[in-house]
């Protein structure tokens, strides 16, 4: 097979060129390397059967040239910027919902069929049912990071019912790992670095998330992509459980042996498109064999180590 992967260059991106490599695949990595960085293909640059591609997802005539040949695709490139989505809203518009189409049609310029898309459990806004399983009600969104991947959603099913497609839509929670590139843990350790006896936090700490590790979003990934043959396939990717932010909060500065002053900033999200309770419901795609190897304080501490041991990602960010 060979693969072609928007974003390839990311944290998730990176680490699922490395795995389809690993599996005896080719790799065609598609990035403009705004957010990603090279030093996290040096792995795959090692693979006889990969090719990087620099272009960007706003550049029809670019992704249709560099798709060609290609089997499956996964699209994971987007603008992932959740918190600051307000001062910006065209960003998500153009980087996430247009970014898709142009994905699309790059696929049918090329006869591609397949595609598999980094979707999130932002679109389900503050849902009402927790666990929050995949044929919850239409919600309302809160966010336009959250809005515009709902939008690509909906593209990409039109695409499968248009052109025959058939796609893969993976609602991610949050992502850990190596590679790791935003998020709280890295602002978290960025801010004890620079102070390491006091931590400012948005929000009241009581938020409660979900998190799963990298290679165990991958896992999930494939394992839906090889048992699943629907026409449009809608997963949930994530842990059977949360933690406060605050009980992260107490892993990560053990881990440090810190002692810092906690500052909370008050109200019960971090900012306006915060959901105050993340947690998905995946037993869909547990019903497949596939279940996480690291539970969510294994992931945050693995996080941590990798930061840790790679300082040169802060100053990447």
């Amino acid at each position: 097979m060979r693969y072609f992967i928007t974003g390839g260059a990311g944290f998730v991106g990176s680490n699922l060129a490395d795995k389809l490599l690993r599996d005896g695949n080719e790799v065609v990595v598609y990035d403009n390397l705004s957010t990603g960085s090279e030093r996290f293909l040096e792995s795959a640059r090692r693979c006889g059967g990969f090719k990087f591609a620099k272009g960007d997802t706003l550049d029809a005539d670019s992704l249709s040239a560099a798709m060609k040949g290609c089997d499956f695709v996964f699209h994971l490139a987007a603008n992932a910027d959740v918190r600051f989505g307000t001062q910006h809203p065209r960003k998500d518009l153009e980087q996430n919902t247009i970014a898709t189409f142009n994905v699309l049609e790059a696929m049918r310029a090329a006869g591609v069929k397949r595609i598999g898309f980094a979707s999130t459990g932002s679109i389900y806004g503050e849902p009402e049912v927790f666990p929050t399983p995949e044929d919850y009600k239409f919600p309302v969104q809160t966010s336009l990071y959250g809005a515009s991947k709902l939008a690509g959603e909906g593209l990409i099913a039109a695409y499968c019912e248009g052109f025959g497609f058939q796609g893969y839509i993976f609602r991610f929670v949050s992502i850990m790992g190596e590679r790791y590139t935003h998020g709280h843990v890295l602002d978290f350790y960025a801010k004890l670095l620079k102070n390491p006896n006091e931590l400012e936090v948005l929000g009241d700490g009581k938020q409660r998330k979900s998190y799963l590790y990298v290679q165990d979003c991958i896992s999930a990934m494939q394992a839906v992509i090889e048992k699943s043959r629907g026409k449009v396939n809608i997963f949930n990717l994530g842990t059977d459980e949360y933690c406060e932010v605050s009980t992260s909060i107490g892993w990560i500065t053990r881990a440090l042996n810190l002692k810092p002053k906690i500052k909370y900033g008050g109200g019960t999200r971090g900012w306006t498109g915060d959901s105050p309770f993340i947690f998905l419901d995946t037993k869909k795609v547990r019903s497949l064999g596939w279940k996480p190897e690291l539970t969510i304080q294994q992931s945050i501490i693995r996080t941590l180590e990798y930061l840790k041991a790679n300082p040169w990602v802060l100053e990447h960010r």
